[in-house]
């Protein structure tokens, strides 16, 4: 029997959270996963620490904070990848990503090279 939508974005999510913990040092308070159409879309909260926050205070702070977080996030770019392949067994051909300085959400977009959603439904009829 083929994994449901639900069962992978729940094991997105997990395999996710693992990832932060284990490559960052702390993981996010929460993690949502969503794969809609040729996207992975996970959306993490929580992601920036207190200390953070305050640097955040100034624009030249957001600046540092975004450009800091967004470089540890990309040095691990081929383990994400991998874990992605391992989940879903598709091809990651590009990867996206922001935070918001603001509410301390990441947002993710693992794009793949065909309508993931499409074959999920498709395999579960």
């Amino acid at each position: 029997m083929s994994k449901s939508k639900g069962f992978i974005e729940a094991e997105i999510s997990k395999a996710l959270t693992s990832w932060e913990k284990e490559y960052l040092g702390r993981g996010s308070v929460s993690v949502k996963t969503n794969i809609l159409n040729d996207m992975i879309i996970v959306t993490l909260q929580g992601v920036l620490t207190p200390a953070e926050y305050a640097v955040c205070q100034t624009k030249e702070g957001r600046y540092s904070i975004k450009k800091l977080r967004s470089d540890l996030v990309e040095s691990g770019y081929d383990l994400l990848k991998k874990l992605i392949l391992e989940i879903t067994g598709e091809t990651v051909i590009s990867f996206h990503t922001d935070i918001s300085t603001r509410t301390g959400e990441r947002i993710i977009v693992f794009k793949l090279p065909l309508n993931y959603e499409e074959t999920l439904v498709s395999k579960q009829k």
